[in-house]
C-alpha cells in the first residue's frame, strides 16, 4: 500500500491529500485540468516539495515531521510522461541504454531483456524514435524509465495528445504493466474512458482535493457523484464470457448471480474475463417488466439510492442487481411519476452495453 499525506499552498492553488493508494495494479488520478493531479505526482516523485508524509509498503520516502527525505533518484521510480522524450539521434537500444547509464549501477548491472520482452520491443531495439509508431515510442519510453527493481511507476496523461486511433495502438503497452508487474501505476487523466478502461483504483479530486476514493466500480456506481461527469456517468462492471448466440451475433457476459447481460458478441471464448461499461443514459427503470420491448436486458434489482444530477431536472438512481450495481439517469418527473425510493424493486432495462477491450486478468 502506498499512503501519501501531503500539503502545498501557492499563492493561487492549494494541494490538500489523504491517500491509500493498493500495492498494486492502476491508480488513476481523475479530474479536471488545474486540479492537482500533476502537482501531486510529482510530490509523489520528490520532484515537488509538498509537506506531509510518504510510505510505500512499510518503506518511509518522506516524513516531515521526522525531519526525513528521501531524494528523488532514490526512490526507484519510473516517470513516463505525454512526450516520449526520446533522443530522435539515437536507436531504440541506444535510448534505453542511455536511461540505464543515468539511473546508477544498480540499474546498469540489471537486463534489459524482460522489461523488453514484457513490452514487445525486441523488434524495434536497432530502429530510431522517429520512424516508430506512437505505440511503439511509448512502450520504449516506459523501458527507459522503469527503474531495474521498480517500487512505483507514474505516468502523467500520456495519451493526452493522441487522437482515437494512436490511443488504441498504445493501451496494450499499460495494459501490459497492469496484467504483469507487481508494483503499483499511478496514472493521471481526464479521460473517463481511459480511466474506465485501465485503472483498478480511482481517486476523483477537485481544486486540490479528494472528493471521492476507493475501488474503480465502487465510486462510479456512487447516485451522488462528486463531480460532474455528465453523458459519462455509469458504471463498470467485471465479467465473464458466458453463452454465446451465433445466430443473432450475441453473446452473454455474466456479471454476477442475477445480473447477466447480453451485447455483441466480439468473438472470446468462453470463461474469458473481461471489462463491461454500462452510461447511466442506457439504463431506463419500469415498476413490471415489459413483454413487448426492443430492449433486451430486462433485470429485476432493487433501488439502493437516489442523488442529485448536474441539471435539477434529472436524478442518478443506483440499483443494486445481484451482487452488481447500475445507475440510471431518469428524470425527476419519472422518479416522482413511478414512486420510485430506496428499497424499492425495480426492473432495470439496459439499452447498450459498452464491451471494453482490457481483457481482467
Amino acid at each position: 500500500m502506498m499512503e501519501a499525506r501531503l500539503a502545498l499552498h501557492r499563492r493561487d492553488f492549494s494541494l490538500d491529500v489523504d491517500l491509500r493508494l493498493p500495492g498494486r495494479g492502476i491508480s488513476a488520478l481523475f479530474g479536471p485540468s488545474g486540479c492537482g493531479k500533476t502537482t501531486l505526482l510529482r510530490a509523489l516523485a520528490g520532484l515537488e516539495r509538498a509537506q506531509g508524509r510518504i510510505a510505500l509498503d512499510g518503506e518511509l520516502w518522506q516524513d516531515d515531521a521526522a525531519r526525513f527525505c528521501v531524494p528523488a533518484h532514490r526512490r526507484a521510480i519510473g516517470y513516463v510522461i505525454q512526450d516520449a522524450g526520446l533522443f530522435p539521434h539515437l536507436s531504440v537500444r541506444a535510448n534505453l541504454e542511455y536511461g540505464r547509464r543515468r539511473s546508477g549501477e544498480a540499474a546498469r548491472r540489471a537486463p534489459l531483456a524482460p522489461v523488453i520482452d514484457l513490452l514487445g520491443i525486441g523488434a524495434l531495439m536497432d530502429r530510431r524514435p522517429d520512424t516508430l509508431s506512437g505505440g511503439a515510442r511509448l512502450g520504449v519510453a516506459i523501458a527507459r524509465a522503469r527503474p531495474p527493481r521498480p517500487r512505483l511507476l507514474l505516468m502523467d496523461e500520456p495519451l493526452a495528445a493522441l487522437d482515437a486511433g494512436r490511443k488504441a495502438e498504445v493501451l496494450p503497452y499499460i495494459e501490459a504493466l497492469h496484467d504483469e508487474l507487481a508494483m503499483p501505476v499511478v496514472y493521471v487523466s481526464h479521460s473517463l474512458e481511459e480511466v474506465t478502461r485501465l485503472a483498478d483504483h480511482l481517486v476523483m479530486m477537485q481544486d486540490g482535493r479528494v472528493r471521492a476514493e476507493g475501488a474503480l466500480g465502487d465510486v462510479l456506481a456512487r447516485s451522488e457523484q462528486p463531480l460532474s461527469l455528465g453523458g459519462e456517468a455509469g458504471v463498470v462492471l467485471d465479467a465473464t464470457v458466458g453463452a454465446c448466440d451465433t445466430s443473432w451475433h450475441l453473446a452473454r457476459y455474466d456479471v454476477s448471480e442475477g445480473c447477466r447481460l447480453w451485447a455483441r458478441d466480439h468473438g472470446m471464448a468462453a470463461g474469458r474475463r473481461v471489462r463491461l461499461r454500462v452510461l447511466a443514459r442506457d439504463v431506463s427503470l419500469a415498476r413490471s417488466a415489459a413483454h413487448a420491448s426492443s430492449i433486451g436486458n430486462q433485470l429485476p434489482g432493487v433501488i439502493e439510492s437516489i442523488g442529485e444530477d448536474e441539471h435539477p431536472g434529472l436524478a442518478l438512481v443506483c440499483v443494486r442487481i445481484g451482487g452488481a450495481a447500475l445507475l440510471a439517469r431518469l428524470t425527476r418527473r419519472s422518479v416522482h411519476t413511478l414512486g420510485l425510493h430506496a428499497g424499492l424493486s425495480i426492473w432495470a432495462q439496459v439499452k447498450s452495453v459498452a464491451l471494453l477491450e482490457a481483457p481482467v486478468q
